[in-house]
């Protein structure tokens, strides 16, 4: 911070419309990908996934509620699991507030991890989450979708994440998915993301990638703890496999 070059205000002028142009550069990109995304072809669910809710079991069709799109973020909590993943945790706390609004624009959110339901309450609890979160530890949609992987698969080192282009071999990794339903109730995976993909979800990296110390990365996202521990000496950390990576 105090090695940082110092400049006049005419020169600081001078490179912030230079950074600009850039900005504007990165901005129409996103934009084309982001039309790009939407105009991906789709795939049709064949299965009939049965998933266990707080309050039973529940389909997959049933997660879309009145909506015709739904958003899944596939969180790291596995069977026999008392871990609870510092990286799936961070994205997990800006969905309830992106949910006050995205649900006005046609967009259901569920949570999916193979843990039991009664350890997927015991976290959202704790954490004061208010999202749909069930449990697929009866069926197979972590596995079919990318994010869970046999023990085979991990000795095997083949468990070919973010389709074939990240080198993580985990029994289970995050992501998200994207489905949406016709109006006969047909439902089609229209999208998913791994590792960097899921950043756009972070609010939190948008603020820090403003400022002068960035994401303070050293070199993965050292600071990160769940958000009722910051007070607490830290354990362990796999926020590099869910925020970054």
């Amino acid at each position: 911070m105090t090695e940082h070059n110092v400049v006049s205000e005419k020169e600081w002028l001078e490179a912030r419309k230079a950074l600009i142009a850039r900005e504007r550069e990165l901005t129409h990109m996103r934009d084309k990908v982001a039309e790009e995304r939407r105009a991906m072809p789709w795939v049709k669910i064949e299965k009939d996934y049965v998933f266990d809710g707080p309050s039973g079991k529940v389909t997959l069709i049933d997660l879309f509620g009145s909506r015709s799109q739904l958003a899944v973020y596939h969180f790291m909590l596995a069977p026999g699991s008392e871990h609870i993943c510092d990286g799936c945790a961070f994205l997990a706390d800006h969905i309830d507030a992106a949910r006050q609004h995205f649900e006005h624009a046609d967009l259901s959110f569920a949570a999916i991890s193979r843990a039991p339901i009664a350890r997927i309450e015991e976290v959202r609890k704790r954490m004061d989450w208010h999202f749909t979160w069930v449990s697929s530890n009866a069926n197979s949609f972590n596995y079919d979708y990318g994010v869970s992987f046999t023990d085979a698969q991990v000795a095997e080192k083949t468990c070919g994440y973010n389709y074939g282009t990240t080198p993580y071999n985990h029994s289970d990794l995050p992501g998200a998915s994207i489905f949406a339903r016709d109006e006969a109730g047909t439902v089609f995976h229209t999208y998913s993301a791994y590792t960097r993909g899921l950043e756009t979800l972070v609010n939190a990296y948008n603020w820090l990638d403003l400022v002068p110390k960035g994401r303070n990365e050293t070199p993965t996202v050292s600071w990160l703890k769940l958000h009722d521990e910051y007070d607490r000496p830290r354990s362990s950390c796999c926020g590099s496999h869910a925020a970054g990576g």
